[in-house]
C-alpha cells in the first residue's frame, strides 16, 4: 500500500466515484472539503449531470484529463469494476473510502500499476496532516 500522506501531497486531480449532489451524503461532504483545499474534483456518477459545479462523467475513463486519485464511494462489490476503469484511464491511485475494502479491486489496481489505499477517508487523512 502506498503512503496516503504522500498521495495526498502529490495529487491535484481527484475523480470522486459516487459523488452525489445531496449535501447530506458523505461523498458530497468529502468532495466539497477537498475542493475547498484546492483539489480539482471531477464527479463520476451516471445519475448526475453536474456536482459541485463540475460536469459529471459516467466512468473515470471518460474524463478527458489526467486523474491522480480515484476516490471511491461505492459498495465493496462494485469496486473491482471501478479499479478496471481507473487502470484503463491511466489514473495514479485507487483510494477506497473508509469502510470499503476489496481484495479483487486491490489486485486489479496493483497489477495495473496504481497505488492503492483502502478503508481510509481522504478528508480525515488530509485534516490529520494539517
Amino acid at each position: 500500500m502506498a503512503d496516503p500522506e504522500t498521495i495526498i501531497k502529490e495529487a491535484r486531480t481527484v475523480a470522486v466515484v459516487g459523488l452525489s449532489s445531496n449535501p447530506e451524503k458523505a461523498s458530497n461532504e468529502v468532495g466539497t472539503y477537498l475542493k475547498e483545499q484546492g483539489y480539482r474534483i471531477i464527479p463520476v456518477n451516471p445519475n448526475e449531470e453536474e456536482v459541485l459545479g463540475e460536469r459529471a462523467y459516467e466512468t473515470v475513463e471518460q474524463i478527458p484529463e489526467q486523474v491522480d486519485v480515484v476516490d471511491v464511494f461505492r459498495p465493496p462489490e462494485k469496486t473491482p469494476e471501478v479499479a478496471e476503469d481507473a487502470v484503463r484511464a491511466g489514473a495514479r491511485t485507487l483510494w477506497l473510502q473508509e469502510g470499503i475494502e476489496n481484495s479483487e479491486a486491490r489486485r486489479i489496481a496493483e497489477e495495473g500499476g496504481l497505488s492503492y489505499v483502502e478503508n481510509r477517508c481522504m478528508r480525515q487523512t488530509h485534516e490529520g496532516m494539517q
